[in-house]
């Protein structure tokens, strides 16, 4: 790795040119290419994930590891847990890396050293990395762990700005839920025309065969595999960035079959409403508990001294509230803050708005 200045300036070197980067995919790319010059490797795979599940979604970048196929397998071993070191454990561990050897019983396997960090701040996981050697190499060393351990929290602060919306023209008018119904062995065995039309707007990746006529992007397979995994009762649930830079959401559940046999998994993709995204949209912004409640309750019409009212706080805390997150999301109104939070990059979606909820007033 060289002197303790040599490292620094290496991780200045993958840093600086990871800010640059306009969007995930050209940051795990240019990441990727810089960090093999410190960190030797064969292979690698990029995820991001969604902040709230852990879920991997787009986008991922794979290099050197084959098709889809060996792509679905290595996702199938970390969620149904055969991994020894899964990703949701090394999300809550102190030092967010570590390395093992495998033993190429598996396809993907083949490069039998692996390195895995998870991009994280805080409690929140916004990426997971895995970096193979080929078999004979030597294993990644503790200086090689520790300089991606030194990446995480900046990586993960990068990916967690992209999150935020973007300026894209407004969303199509959205169809009905997509429905993908699996079998219990995982094979897709249906699939509606409205998830056909979702999944024809999902970005460009790894993905698996079906005999469907579709191929079915990794992430909607790792929500139908992880819902299998899920205690009865729950669901798995991931949140997806379309192409053009709009959101939808997938929940997948287990169904039970005669006698409490497993039956198939129905994995629902629908356009992600506002509501959908207030935990991305807190945490892109960096807006703690309080300011986003506030920021929702704006976007409801409340006017200060209603919020100041129902949160049992003085008008000159929300005021002191509103300011804070007009300067973190750069807006200069309330008109401007629940256009970017909350209109922008949304589908439209048929609903009836109730009486109950007072139009949006932009005054105090």
């Amino acid at each position: 790795m060289g002197s303790p200045s040599a490292v620094r300036r290496r991780r200045t070197d993958v840093l600086t040119r990871a800010e640059r980067a306009e969007h995930a995919d050209e940051l795990f790319a240019v990441t990727s290419a810089r960090l093999r010059r410190v960190v030797a490797f064969d292979a690698s795979v990029w995820s991001a994930t969604d902040p709230e599940t852990g879920l991997v979604t787009a986008p991922m970048r794979v290099e050197n590891l084959g098709g889809g196929e060996h792509c679905a397998a290595y996702w199938e071993s970390e969620i149904l847990g055969e991994s020894p070191f899964a990703f949701r454990d090394l999300a809550r561990a102190e030092v967010a890396v570590a390395s093992r050897r495998h033993d190429g019983r598996r396809p993907w396997q083949a490069e039998n050293e692996e390195l895995r960090a998870v991009l994280r701040t805080g409690r929140r996981t916004w990426g997971v990395v895995s970096l193979f050697r080929d078999k004979g190499r030597a294993p990644f060393g503790p200086e090689e762990l520790e300089f991606v351990a030194s990446l995480s929290a900046p990586l993960a602060a990068r990916l967690r700005s992209f999150a935020r919306p973007s300026d894209v023209r407004p969303a199509p008018d959205a169809p009905g839920p997509g429905l993908v119904l699996f079998d219990a062995s995982g094979q897709a065995t249906s699939v509606n025309e409205e998830a056909r039309h979702y999944l024809a707007r999902l970005p460009a990746g790894p993905s698996a065969g079906s005999d469907l006529g579709v191929r079915l992007p990794i992430w909607i397979v790792t929500a139908a595999l992880q819902a299998r995994a899920c205690p009865p009762g729950q669901a798995a649930r991931v949140r997806i960035r379309t192409a053009d830079g709009h959101w939808l959401v997938c929940h997948a559940s287990a169904l039970s079959g005669p006698g409490g046999s497993a039956g198939p998994i129905v994995l629902v993709i629908e356009p992600a409403a506002a509501s959908d995204m207030a935990v991305i949209v807190a945490e892109a912004y960096e807006l703690s508990p309080r300011e986003l409640e506030i920021t929702q309750l704006i976007a409801l019409g409340l006017t200060t001294g209603e919020i100041a009212g129902r949160l049992f706080i003085s008008h000159h805390t929300v005021r002191d509230h509103v300011k804070a997150v007009f300067a973190k999301v750069r807006v200069s109104s309330r008109g401007e803050l629940v256009a970017r939070l909350f209109a922008e990059n949304f589908w439209p979606r048929r609903v009836r708005t109730s009486p109950d909820v007072p139009r949006y007033r932009d005054r105090a």
